[in-house]
Protein backbone atom coordinates (compact mmCIF):
# COMPACT_ATOMS: atom_id res chain seq x y z
CA UNK A 1 0.00 0.00 0.00
CA UNK A 2 1.60 3.30 -1.07
CA UNK A 3 2.03 5.86 1.68
CA UNK A 4 0.43 9.18 0.73
CA UNK A 5 1.10 12.54 2.37
CA UNK A 6 -2.32 12.44 4.05
CA UNK A 7 -1.73 8.93 5.37
CA UNK A 8 1.72 9.96 6.61
CA UNK A 9 0.24 12.97 8.45
CA UNK A 10 -2.51 10.85 10.04
CA UNK A 11 0.09 8.23 10.98
CA UNK A 12 2.28 10.89 12.60
CA UNK A 13 -0.64 12.28 14.62
CA UNK A 14 -1.72 8.80 15.73
CA UNK A 15 1.86 7.83 16.58
CA UNK A 16 2.39 10.97 18.65
CA UNK A 17 -0.83 10.35 20.58
CA UNK A 18 0.45 6.89 21.58
CA UNK A 19 3.78 8.09 23.03
CA UNK A 20 2.71 8.65 26.69
CA UNK A 21 1.08 5.22 26.96
CA UNK A 22 3.96 3.56 25.14
CA UNK A 23 6.49 5.11 27.52
CA UNK A 24 4.38 4.12 30.53
CA UNK A 25 4.20 0.54 29.28
CA UNK A 26 7.93 0.44 28.50
CA UNK A 27 8.83 1.85 31.93
CA UNK A 28 6.70 -0.74 33.69
CA UNK A 29 8.15 -3.49 31.52
CA UNK A 30 11.85 -2.66 31.92
CA UNK A 31 11.79 -1.01 35.33
CA UNK A 32 13.57 2.27 34.67
CA UNK A 33 13.07 5.45 32.71
CA UNK A 34 16.33 5.59 30.77
CA UNK A 35 15.98 2.06 29.39
CA UNK A 36 12.29 2.73 28.69
CA UNK A 37 13.15 5.84 26.69
CA UNK A 38 15.67 3.87 24.64
CA UNK A 39 13.12 1.12 24.06
CA UNK A 40 10.44 3.62 22.98
CA UNK A 41 12.90 5.35 20.66
CA UNK A 42 13.83 2.04 19.03
CA UNK A 43 10.14 1.20 18.75
CA UNK A 44 9.32 4.50 17.05
CA UNK A 45 12.24 4.11 14.64
CA UNK A 46 11.04 0.65 13.66
CA UNK A 47 7.43 1.84 13.39
CA UNK A 48 8.45 4.69 11.07
CA UNK A 49 10.38 2.27 8.85
CA UNK A 50 7.43 -0.15 8.76
CA UNK A 51 4.57 2.40 8.58
CA UNK A 52 3.30 0.96 5.31
CA UNK A 53 2.67 -2.40 7.03
CA UNK A 54 0.02 -0.93 9.34
CA UNK A 55 -3.23 -1.51 7.48
CA UNK A 56 -5.70 -0.09 10.04
CA UNK A 57 -4.60 3.14 11.72
CA UNK A 58 -7.01 2.64 14.65
CA UNK A 59 -4.93 -0.43 15.66
CA UNK A 60 -1.73 1.58 16.05
CA UNK A 61 -1.62 1.21 19.86
CA UNK A 62 -1.50 -2.58 19.78
CA UNK A 63 0.83 -2.55 16.79
CA UNK A 64 3.28 -0.27 18.61
CA UNK A 65 3.11 -2.32 21.82
CA UNK A 66 3.81 -5.45 19.78
CA UNK A 67 6.88 -3.82 18.25
CA UNK A 68 8.00 -2.62 21.68
CA UNK A 69 7.44 -6.05 23.22
CA UNK A 70 9.41 -7.78 20.44
CA UNK A 71 12.28 -5.32 20.89
CA UNK A 72 12.21 -5.98 24.64
CA UNK A 73 12.37 -9.75 24.10
CA UNK A 74 15.22 -9.33 21.62
CA UNK A 75 17.09 -7.22 24.18
CA UNK A 76 16.50 -9.81 26.92
CA UNK A 77 17.96 -12.52 24.70
CA UNK A 78 20.95 -10.34 23.78
CA UNK A 79 21.63 -9.47 27.45
CA UNK A 80 21.31 -13.11 28.46
CA UNK A 81 24.11 -13.94 26.01
CA UNK A 82 26.27 -10.95 27.07
CA UNK A 83 25.62 -10.91 30.80
CA UNK A 84 24.00 -8.12 32.80
CA UNK A 85 25.64 -4.72 33.31
CA UNK A 86 24.25 -2.30 35.88
CA UNK A 87 24.67 1.44 35.50
CA UNK A 88 23.77 3.95 38.21
CA UNK A 89 21.49 5.71 35.74
CA UNK A 90 19.40 2.53 35.64
CA UNK A 91 18.12 3.09 39.16
CA UNK A 92 17.48 6.83 39.02
CA UNK A 93 13.80 6.37 38.02
CA UNK A 94 13.14 3.30 40.10
CA UNK A 95 9.89 3.42 42.07
CA UNK A 96 11.91 2.61 45.17
CA UNK A 97 14.19 5.63 44.69
CA UNK A 98 11.56 8.23 43.75
CA UNK A 99 8.87 7.19 46.25
CA UNK A 100 8.59 8.98 49.60
CA UNK A 101 10.26 7.14 52.48
CA UNK A 102 7.04 6.00 54.16
CA UNK A 103 6.12 3.96 51.07
CA UNK A 104 9.65 2.91 50.22
CA UNK A 105 9.53 -0.63 51.61
CA UNK A 106 6.19 -1.49 50.04
CA UNK A 107 7.34 -0.20 46.65
CA UNK A 108 10.50 -2.29 46.86
CA UNK A 109 8.37 -5.30 47.81
CA UNK A 110 6.02 -4.63 44.89
CA UNK A 111 8.88 -4.28 42.39
CA UNK A 112 10.44 -7.52 43.63
CA UNK A 113 7.10 -9.33 43.51
CA UNK A 114 6.39 -8.06 40.00
CA UNK A 115 9.85 -9.16 38.86
CA UNK A 116 9.14 -12.73 40.01
CA UNK A 117 6.23 -13.07 37.60
CA UNK A 118 6.68 -14.64 34.20
CA UNK A 119 6.78 -12.29 31.24
CA UNK A 120 3.31 -13.45 30.14
CA UNK A 121 1.80 -12.70 33.56
CA UNK A 122 3.57 -9.36 33.89
CA UNK A 123 2.49 -8.39 30.38
CA UNK A 124 -1.18 -9.17 31.09
CA UNK A 125 -1.08 -7.22 34.38
CA UNK A 126 0.53 -4.21 32.72
CA UNK A 127 -1.83 -4.12 29.74
CA UNK A 128 -4.94 -4.41 31.91
CA UNK A 129 -3.85 -2.63 35.08
CA UNK A 130 -1.55 0.06 33.72
CA UNK A 131 -2.79 0.63 30.18
CA UNK A 132 -6.46 0.05 31.00
CA UNK A 133 -7.14 -2.32 28.11
CA UNK A 134 -10.12 -4.63 28.42
CA UNK A 135 -9.84 -8.41 28.14
CA UNK A 136 -10.89 -8.48 24.48
CA UNK A 137 -8.38 -5.79 23.51
CA UNK A 138 -5.59 -7.72 25.24
CA UNK A 139 -6.68 -10.96 23.59
CA UNK A 140 -6.68 -9.28 20.17
CA UNK A 141 -3.33 -7.61 20.74
CA UNK A 142 -1.57 -10.73 22.00
CA UNK A 143 -3.44 -13.00 19.59
CA UNK A 144 -4.61 -15.34 22.33
CA UNK A 145 -8.10 -16.46 23.38
CA UNK A 146 -9.94 -14.24 25.86
CA UNK A 147 -10.14 -17.19 28.26
CA UNK A 148 -6.34 -17.36 28.28
CA UNK A 149 -6.21 -13.64 29.14
CA UNK A 150 -8.61 -14.18 32.02
CA UNK A 151 -6.79 -17.20 33.42
CA UNK A 152 -3.35 -15.58 33.08
CA UNK A 153 -4.64 -12.47 34.81
CA UNK A 154 -6.11 -14.51 37.67
CA UNK A 155 -2.88 -16.49 38.10
CA UNK A 156 -0.77 -13.32 37.84
CA UNK A 157 -2.83 -11.56 40.51
CA UNK A 158 -2.68 -14.63 42.75
CA UNK A 159 1.10 -14.95 42.40
CA UNK A 160 1.63 -11.22 42.89
CA UNK A 161 -0.56 -11.27 46.01
CA UNK A 162 1.32 -14.31 47.33
CA UNK A 163 4.69 -12.68 46.74
CA UNK A 164 3.53 -9.49 48.43
CA UNK A 165 2.25 -11.44 51.45
CA UNK A 166 5.56 -13.30 51.73
CA UNK A 167 7.55 -10.06 51.65
CA UNK A 168 5.39 -8.09 54.10
CA UNK A 169 6.27 -8.30 57.77
CA UNK A 170 3.86 -10.30 59.86
CA UNK A 171 1.95 -8.58 62.62
CA UNK A 172 3.22 -9.53 66.07
CA UNK A 173 1.03 -12.07 67.77
CA UNK A 174 -0.73 -10.83 70.87
CA UNK A 175 -2.69 -12.59 73.55
CA UNK A 176 -2.18 -15.83 75.30
CA UNK A 177 -2.54 -19.28 73.97
CA UNK A 178 -5.41 -21.39 75.35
Amino acid sequence: MPVTAGHRDAFTVALTAQLPGLRRYATALVGNGAAADDLVQDCIERALRQAAKLEELQRIGGWLRSILHNLYIDDLRRRRRQGVKVDLADVENSFAVVTPARDHASIIDFERALATLTLEHRQILLLIGLEGLNYQEVADELEIPIGTVMSRLARARERLRGEMERSSPRAPETGTSP
